[in-house]
């Protein structure tokens, strides 16, 4: 395993990102730091980044350097964007870190940006075609693809810090600073000419500050139970109120919001203003929120390098085989139990008539079921259950991982606690409870059925007769504490399925 660092020096805000390497293509990031450093504020004049802006970027990217060498990082994979791509003092500045930092910092251009923050999005989400709106702090990119190929890219050299400096020096009130800069981003959206080439089956996908910003003032809002801004999915009739209510007020209110970072304050108005110039000149009627961008883009491209070349071909697929490997769960009674567990969903599909959506959050739920050991055995559904609320699950809607958390928790005979399901009723309903239940009570007997961890069960053939499941297992060996562990399930079997269960 190797630990790498990645800086991404933007207009407004450096981070750094440490992120394990794992040997065979997986990455996990183990370590995060975030300065607003605004390197891109007051260029719009002369060009030159300001003294002041450099030493505040040069005291971040000391800091960076050392937490790097207290986590033992191997390389650091350093980039900066919009603004140092446009000064005119570059080459000094960057010789300058380098001098004081031992940081060598590349310059990327707006194409490799752009396609950095394709790369972190298409392998992060599952959505087929997509127009990506990427909001910096110095420049705006848009990005169209379809079938997970990239069609279009386009930059627009300005973002909320710009955009904030360019119309705060008119004598304009809050609200109508916001109103120009709707105004003049729009005329920017004009002269895109392949943005009117994209269909109505086009999904808007978020990403930036800005965006998971506006995530935690909505989740407050909404009272929304997820603390993941990925995936999140926002309607244009949830936005505009909150953008009502923020682009008429002062600097001073706004940092009393709730959700609101004190440093992007001043900024957050531009951006909004930008979505809402977007929604509505491509007639979006929402958009998603993607927690992966540009660093991440980069991690992909480190861990796996075919990425460069085409995206990952199964995105939750990959999520939950990095989950798994970073939690050290057996990867052989992994892969059997999840085996097992679609056996069982397509053999009693006449029974429970589930859609196919559904044989996803089973998997899910089968994959991670025992990564709760890791805070401790016991009850280690329930730590399951937590562990997959909050992991960094890609490729799968947050409602899924609500029903996949919940089916994990009953696999070891536990029954769903009211209090903890009505947290969620936002995203579940009354009907949920049964299907978990049924999926509880698959992955219980798949995970009974490998309690040996040896894989003696091979497959399951179940019969349907009468008022019983004849369940018939093709084994390799002695397989009675299986069969006898599986067969402890029989009573939650019958109150699920209203059926009697026969293992054989």
């Amino acid at each position: 395993m190797e630990k790498i660092g990645i800086i991404d020096l933007g207009s407004n805000s450096a981070r750094l990102v440490i992120v394990n390497l794992f040997s065979d293509g997986y990455f996990m990031v183990v370590d995060e730091l975030k300065e607003s450093v605004r390197l891109g504020q007051d260029m719009e004049r002369d060009g030159f980044l300001k003294p002041q802006r450099v030493a505040e970027t040069i005291k971040t990217l000391k800091m960076f350097k050392k937490l790097c060498d207290a986590s033992n990082v191997s390389r650091v994979i350093a980039v900066a964007t919009e603004a140092v791509r446009r000064a005119k003092n570059q080459r000094s500045f960057l010789d300058e870190i380098q001098a004081s930092c031992g940081i060598k910092i590349r310059v990327l251009s707006s194409e490799e940006e752009a396609i950095y923050v394709y790369r972190g999005v298409i392998n992060t989400i599952d959505v087929p075609k997509g127009v990506v709106l990427e909001i910096g702090g110095g420049s705006t990119k848009i990005v169209y693809y379809n079938r997970r190929n990239l069609l279009n890219h386009a930059t627009l050299p300005f973002g909320a810090v710009t955009l904030t400096g360019l119309f705060s020096e008119d004598g304009l009130s809050p609200e109508e600073q916001a109103e120009k800069i709707e105004e003049f981003f729009t005329e920017q959206l004009k002269k895109i000419e392949w943005l009117k080439d994209i269909d109505e089956e086009t999904q808007m996908i978020g990403v930036g500050g800005s965006f998971r910003n506006l995530f935690k003032i909505s989740k407050i809002v909404n009272k929304y139970p997820m603390d993941t801004v990925h995936n999140y999915h926002m309607p244009v009739e949830d936005f505009v109120p909150i953008y009502d209510m923020i682009k008429v007020l002062d600097l001073d209110k706004k940092k009393k919001i709730r959700g609101l970072s004190a440093e992007r304050a001043d900024i957050l108005p531009a951006a909004l203003a930008i979505i809402r110039s977007f929604t509505q000149y491509m007639n979006f009627d929402g958009f998603i929120m993607s927690g992966a961008g540009l660093r991440e883009g980069i991690m992909f491209n480190q861990a796996l390098p075919i990425t460069e070349e085409k995206p990952i071909t199964d995105v939750l697929n990959y999520s939950l085989t990095t989950l798994v490997k970073y939690y050290e769960c057996d990867e052989k009674h992994v892969e059997h139990v999840v085996n097992l567990s679609i056996q069982l969903f397509k053999q009693l599909r006449v029974l429970h008539k589930f859609p196919r959506q559904y044989l996803r959050v089973l998997k899910i739920a089968a994959t991670l079921h025992d990564c709760g050991m890791r805070i401790k055995y016991y009850n280690h559904q329930r730590h399951s259950c937590y562990m997959i609320l909050n992991a960094n699950l890609y490729g799968v809607s947050h409602r899924d991982i609500v029903l996949a958390a919940f089916t994990a928790c009953c696999h070891k005979k536990e029954d769903i606690n009211p209090y903890d399901w009505n947290k969620f009723r936002s995203l579940v309903n009354d009907e949920d409870v049964e299907i978990v239940k049924r999926l509880g009570v698959m992955l219980r007997i798949a995970e009974s059925l490998d309690r040996s961890m040896s894989g003696n069960v091979k497959s399951i053939n179940c019969d349907i007769l009468g008022d019983s499941v004849i369940m018939k297992t093709e084994v390799e060996g002695d397989a009675t504490l299986e069969i006898r562990n599986a067969m402890a399930a029989s009573g939650e079997f019958r109150k699920s399925f209203h059926k009697n269960l026969e293992i054989l």
